[in-house]
């Protein structure tokens, strides 16, 4: 199990748009590619240097097939959504994490 992480940094102005656009928009498509099994959005509790607000959104998919799948055939289209909606408003980096234990009580 990989997760693709996405740690995102969003300008205090459109902040609420953003929070808004990414609950009810990106995230159920990126959910719809059938590329990811569930998405998980947590707020970074650490005061950035350069201001904003930070995010980190995990989506969990089965293999390096599948996201390697994501790639090639939505990421670049639902970057450019993003894009489109909040331009030179966030930064934002990417991470692929191998999931190597998970204990649930």
């Amino acid at each position: 199990m990989l997760i693709y992480n996405v740690t995102i940094n969003i300008d205090e102005s459109v902040h609420d748009q953003w929070l808004d656009w990414m609950k009810d928009k990106h995230l159920p498509d990126m959910l719809a590619t059938g590329k990811f099994s569930h998405a998980k959005m947590v707020k970074v509790l650490v005061e950035e240097d350069m201001g904003g607000i930070t995010y980190s959104v995990q989506y969990t998919t089965q293999s390096r097939d599948t996201l390697e799948a994501y790639y090639k055939e939505d990421a670049e289209r639902l970057r450019a959504d993003a894009q489109k909606m909040f331009p030179n408003k966030f930064v934002a980096f990417r991470t692929e994490l191998e999931v190597i234990s998970q204990q649930i009580p």
